[in-house]
This record gives structure tokens, C-alpha cells and sequence, in this order.
């Protein structure tokens, strides 16, 4: 029977470098950079709380700072390596130290840099740290159950869908990107996963990915 490592895990601050993108602590120095790309209402379709004006941007940092300062989140801005400009963020979320379990989500990419490889480098990076460094049991994944791109996506580098959660989040109204204003609705959610035993094969997976870009 495999050892069960059932020590609280510690979840600090760190830089993460990849081959496309560098995921550096959340602070608030990246509140500009994060207004000049992400106030796109593309890039909030799928989420429930959209961000459209530098206004709520700064609310989203804020909220993101004080879920870290409570140890459940652990936020990143999304960098492109190349340039050093700012183009996203993406986090741990629902962080469960003592059963070794981290979610990654609240992901968002300026259209500007999606399909460069900027995601997948990021999921890469986190991944690589939960598995190998904190030494989690388990990733989780959640997305629309409406956003097929998204789950085609997460399911693309090998993690498992385990349901659906019917009824789960109160996406709330917004205006669409041609002015139209978009009810509230019930979203379901789908789960995925990554467990440690798997993760060897996922990371084989995503170095797959990499060379295909």
C-alpha cells in the first residue's frame, strides 16, 4: 500500500517560469497592466461575475489578495515572457491544506494571446508545482458546462470528468460584446481531475502539447 503523506501541505508565494508565459504573485502593481487587457466582455462569457471596467478590476485584485491573506487562494498574473507585459491570471483556488488539494481556475488570457500557447504553458506550470513541490493528492478543474471549448480543453491534456453539478452557480446578467444585455441564468458546472497517480501521464501529455505548438 502506497505511504500517505497526511502532513498539512504549505502554500506560499512563488514565481513560476515556463517556456511562453511567467505566473508571478497577484500584487497590486499588476492592477494596470491587467486593466489595459482584460476588461474584454470575450473574456468574461463564460464567467459568473464579469469584469468590465477598471473599477471592478481593482475589486477582482482586492478579492483575490484577501482570499490569499486567508490561505484559500493563491493568485497569479499571467505574464508573457517574451514581452513582460501582463496578459491574464490565474490561480489556486478552494486551496484544502489538510487533505492536499488545490483547484486551478479563475484562469482568463487576453484574446491577444490565445492559441500562442500561453494557457497550456500556464496549466503546465501549476500543475508541475502542485504535483511536484506541495505534493498535492488531487487538481481539480471546473468549467461551464456550456463552455464545450473549455471542457474539450481541460479533458485535451488528461484530466478526468468526474459530473456535473447541476444548478451550481448564479451566473449573473451582463452586456454581451454587441451591447445586448444578457439575463442572469443557473449555470451547471463540470468537474474534472487530476490525481497524483496520474500525474506522470498527464505531464507526458502536456509536453506533447508544448513540442505540437
Amino acid at each position: 500500500m502506497t505511504e500517505i503523506d497526511t502532513t498539512p501541505m504549505t502554500v506560499s508565494p512563488v514565481t513560476l517560469t515556463g517556456a511562453v508565459v511567467r505566473l508571478e504573485p497577484l500584487s497590486h502593481d499588476h492592477l494596470a497592466g491587467l486593466i489595459e487587457v482584460g476588461l474584454d466582455p470575450v473574456l468574461w462569457r463564460w464567467i459568473p461575475a464579469p469584469v468590465t471596467t477598471p473599477e471592478e478590476m481593482r475589486a477582482y485584485v482586492r478579492t483575490a489578495l484577501e482570499e490569499r491573506d486567508r490561505h484559500v487562494s493563491l493568485p497569479f498574473a499571467i505574464v508573457d515572457k517574451a514581452t513582460g507585459d501582463v496578459i491574464g491570471s490565474t490561480r489556486y483556488g478552494n486551496i484544502d491544506r489538510a487533505n492536499r488539494r488545490v483547484e486551478i481556475g479563475w484562469t482568463w488570457v487576453a484574446r491577444s494571446h490565445q492559441r500562442t500557447g500561453a494557457n497550456t504553458d500556464a496549466k503546465r506550470l501549476l500543475l508541475t508545482h502542485a504535483f511536484e513541490t506541495l505534493g498535492v493528492h488531487r487538481v481539480e478543474l471546473k468549467t461551464d458546462a456550456l463552455n464545450q471549448q473549455s471542457r474539450t480543453a481541460i479533458a485535451r491534456i488528461g484530466a478526468t470528468q468526474e459530473g456535473v453539478f447541476r444548478s451550481h452557480v448564479v451566473v449573473s446578467a451582463r452586456r454581451g460584446p454587441d451591447g445586448e444585455i444578457i439575463p442572469a441564468r443557473l449555470r451547471d458546472s463540470v468537474y474534472f481531475s487530476v490525481i497524483a497517480a496520474e500525474w506522470p501521464q498527464v505531464k507526458q501529455r502536456l509536453a506533447g502539447l508544448a513540442q505540437r505548438r
